[in-house]
């Protein structure tokens, strides 16, 4: 994973969602990413912003758990920032 913010932060894909769970904790970050993810369609993105240092363990291991790509983190500031794919159902 790159760990560079401008990479992480910068340029938005056409089927990208957008969840902001900053000034949040544990364990709502991963709630709101657990429903937000059902909406979106499969292969789609989903790019996760959060403040909670927890999110550092609880977003990867959401992803591995479930199935989800974890493509990309990073930290700019006080902000974590994850880009996660939605598998394909099977």
């Amino acid at each position: 994973m790159t760990k560079d913010p401008d990479n992480i932060t910068g340029e938005r894909h056409d089927s990208e969602t957008e969840l902001d769970a900053s000034g949040l904790y544990c364990p709502e970050p991963v709630m709101l990413l657990h429903n937000k993810i059902r909406d979106i369609a499969e292969g789609d993105l989903l790019r996760v912003i959060a403040t909670d240092p927890s999110t550092e363990r609880d977003i990867p291991k959401f992803c591995l758990f479930l199935g989800h790509e974890l493509l990309d983190t990073g930290q700019d500031g006080d902000r974590y920032i994850f880009l996660i794919k939605k598998k394909a159902e099977t």
